[in-house]
């Protein structure tokens, strides 16, 4: 998929991704704080299994589940921010630069 210029038809573009970067970094920390949030309160559950193990079973199942629910929330919010910030830079916000001409321009939808 190539795209032109609309001033001077040239298909040197230099897509510019400042929100996209600035998107894949807010649902990264939003995504890491729900998915950490939601694993305190599953660890209910973890802990009262883990009651079976002694305490160090508790503490271990609480750290852990906390750590990956907030890895996968992480990942998940990266990766929806990211996607919103590439349609919002390509579509909306005049994000592409011709490198002949100098003109910054939205994508057509």
């Amino acid at each position: 998929m190539s795209f032109q210029c609309p001033r001077c038809n040239s298909r040197n573009i230099a897509y510019l991704r400042t929100v996209m970067k600035v998107g894949a970094t807010v649902g990264a920390v939003g995504g890491a704080a729900r998915g950490a949030s939601t694993a305190f309160a599953g660890s209910q559950i973890g802990a009262t299994v883990g009651a079976l193990a002694g305490p160090l079973g508790i503490t271990i199942g609480r750290v852990s589940g906390a750590i990956l629910g907030g890895l996968v929330g992480g990942v998940g919010g990266c990766a929806l921010g990211a996607q919103l910030g590439e349609r919002l830079d390509r579509h909306v916000l005049a994000n592409n630069l011709c490198l002949v001409c100098g003109h910054r321009f939205n994508l057509p939808t």
